[in-house]
């Protein structure tokens, strides 16, 4: 069982005031019961001072699971939660007569004990709360033990059971509760950044994207070094459209959501010379594959406009297989003779060696570069998914 921490959200509030209220409830009930049956008990005062016992948790476990508890959901605190239900369930066995115990008459706290269930189920869920319905069901069989009878009554068999069905009902509840919650807090903060982003993308509009529409314009009509300046306020007014239309950023990556997008680190490359093709829906994988491969990308277009030239084009695409993840860099330069890449590792110079198969071989993926002088280069990179 693994308690979960406090946090502190209105759902952790409401789910631990509700127990606190069943607690105090079935204390109550717990209280009718003992003082109908205490002239029939084998020790009368022992049962009252299991009633103070049970009165004094329930306050003192009111306060500590509750918003204002520090210990609140810790394990040493449920641990004792289970071991005063337990204890209460095992002085019936000295409290009670061997006889009432025989004819069914219920246990002293009754149904209090299933407050310590609904507490592990809350802190834990399903399987914390199973675990405490079996001790408390062990608890039960033990007074019966010490009583002689050679099996269970309807009632208590009855009673056991329900304390399995809480322990997972309410286990199951409590997270798909927070799963809800969880993923109405990602829906706010997605809406809050999707107004942000839009309002962000007005004022760019409305100033730095006309101010390099019109560089570029006067730049080709200048020619010169004026016009190379033009190219590049293109190039910057294609990759700013594009990230200002490419909606809110993904969220950071965690062990619910899968990783990353990689969709989002290929489009940031679009520019006026490179065009980036990727699929309609999320691509993920893992934050650092993710990145491996983005860098990867980057260092091909890189040689792209260091060996092509200031007019060569380049396309990428992202394709999403079923077990693998492959994204090509195409060019349409003048492409590489024969042995090219070869020679280079000779000679020291490991761009496309480390930079691009080395990164993807660490991943376990191959790389496949086909090029031919006269006819562009075209560089392939496969990561398959069940390694990454």
């Amino acid at each position: 069982m693994t308690a979960a921490e406090p946090r502190g959200t209105g759902l952790e509030t409401a789910l631990w005031r509700a127990v606190a209220v069943y607690r105090g409830l079935a204390l109550c009930y717990a209280a009718v019961v003992i003082a109908m049956n205490h002239g029939g008990y084998a020790h009368p005062l022992g049962g009252w001072a299991v009633l103070a016992l049970m009165a004094g948790w329930t306050g003192y476990a009111s306060f500590a699971f509750g918003p204002g508890g520090r210990a609140r959901c810790g394990r040493p605190l449920l641990a004792a939660d289970l071991a005063v239900a337990a204890g209460c369930v095992l002085a019936t066995a000295w409290v009670e007569k061997a006889g009432n115990i025989s004819a069914g008459r219920p246990t002293l706290p009754v149904s209090w004990v299933a407050a310590a269930v609904l507490a592990w189920a809350v802190a834990g869920g399903r399987r914390a709360g199973v675990v405490a319905a079996a001790v408390l069901a062990a608890a039960n069989l033990m007074v019966h033990a010490a009583a002689g009878t050679s099996g269970i009554g309807g009632t208590t068999f009855n009673g056991i059971v329900l304390l399995f069905f809480a322990g997972l009902v309410v286990g199951h509840v409590v997270r798909l509760a927070r799963e809800a919650e969880a993923r109405l807090a990602r829906a706010v903060e997605l809406e809050a950044a999707t107004r942000e982003r839009e309002r962000l993308a007005r004022r760019i509009h409305d100033s730095v994207l006309q101010v390099l529409a019109m560089v570029q314009r006067r730049g080709g009509e200048l020619g010169g070094e004026a016009a190379e300046l033009g190219r590049l306020a293109g190039e910057q007014e294609a990759a700013l459209r594009s990230l200002v239309g490419a909606g809110p950023a993904a969220p950071p990556p965690d062990a619910s959501d899968g990783g990353t997008d990689l969709r989002a680190l290929l489009t940031g490359h679009a520019s006026t010379s490179v065009t980036v093709s990727t699929p309609a829906t999320e691509v993920r994988l893992p934050a650092h594959a993710a990145g491996e491969v983005g860098a990867a990308v980057a260092a091909a277009l890189d040689n792209v406009r260091r060996h092509c030239g200031e007019g060569a084009r380049a396309w990428v695409l992202l394709e999403d297989g079923e077990g693998e993840v492959t994204v090509s860099v195409r060019d349409d330069g003048p492409g590489m003779p024969p042995g090219r890449l070869d020679r280079a590792a000779a000679d020291g110079r490991l761009g496309v060696a480390q930079s691009i198969r080395g990164r993807i071989a660490d991943l376990g993926g191959t790389v496949s570069i086909v090029s031919a002088e006269g006819d562009g280069t075209e560089v392939e990179m496969t990561v398959p998914r069940a390694r990454v």
